[in-house]
């Protein structure tokens, strides 16, 4: 990141939300982007596309800014030793992220367990080890076993289970053109691999109503 940043800080449950951005960066994409414009036909001199190549620049480094997050780090800062084992679930985490094909939005949910060994993790952590690795150019493949082998590395659990459920709007889009198409991936280590009935319970967990 360089020095001088453009900002906006707010504090959210002891958590800082800052959008800051570097200016050498942003004016380089911005310049591209006023040429992208005309050579799509548009005026980019005209009132309404002034600024566009800015603000595509800014969303766009907002978008990929896990680029600069680790998120083992995430993971590491709120490990705590702890006898329980049995399986902890988060379920429904909001997923945004970018197809590195069309650079065009995917997203849906993410369904994320763990059986702890001798660890556990604070909660808010697994929601933004997601956020960590999606704010980057992905494929949905990739994204699931990423955030797979962070937990199961970093947290050393008996079994780590990651599902994800996401509309593409490449496909929405372009294409085939199925607007309400998704597609489900998953990704297992330890128990959940090599025991039905724990991935049973997992799936069942993931899929039920609390009403």
């Amino acid at each position: 990141m360089g020095h001088n940043h453009d900002h906006d800080e707010e504090e959210i449950f002891g958590y800082q939300k800052v959008e800051r951005y570097d200016e050498d960066k942003i004016n380089g994409v911005a310049t591209h982007y006023k040429d992208i414009l005309a050579r799509l036909g548009e005026n980019p001199e005209r009132e309404g596309l002034l600024k566009t190549p800015e603000r595509v620049a800014k969303a766009l480094q907002y978008l990929t800014h896990g680029y600069d997050i680790k998120p083992e780090q995430i993971l590491k800062s709120a490990m705590f030793k702890e006898d329980y084992s049995q399986m902890v679930v988060v379920k429904d985490i909001e997923v945004f992220s970018m197809c590195e094909h069309h650079m065009l939005p995917f997203f849906g949910k993410a369904h994320i367990a763990y059986i702890p060994n001798g660890h556990i993790v604070g909660l808010s952590k697994i929601p933004r080890v997601v956020d960590a690795f999606a704010r980057r150019l992905q494929v949905q493949e990739r994204l699931t076993n990423e955030i797979r082998d962070c937990i199961q590395n970093t947290l050393n659990p008996a079994g780590v289970a990651v599902v994800m459920e996401c509309k593409h709007l490449c496909m929405a889009m372009r294409g085939v053109q199925k607007q309400n198409s998704v597609t489900t991936t998953s990704a297992f280590t330890g128990g959940f691999l090599n025991n039905d009935k724990t991935r049973a319970e997992f799936l069942r967990l993931i899929t039920a109503s609390l009403d």
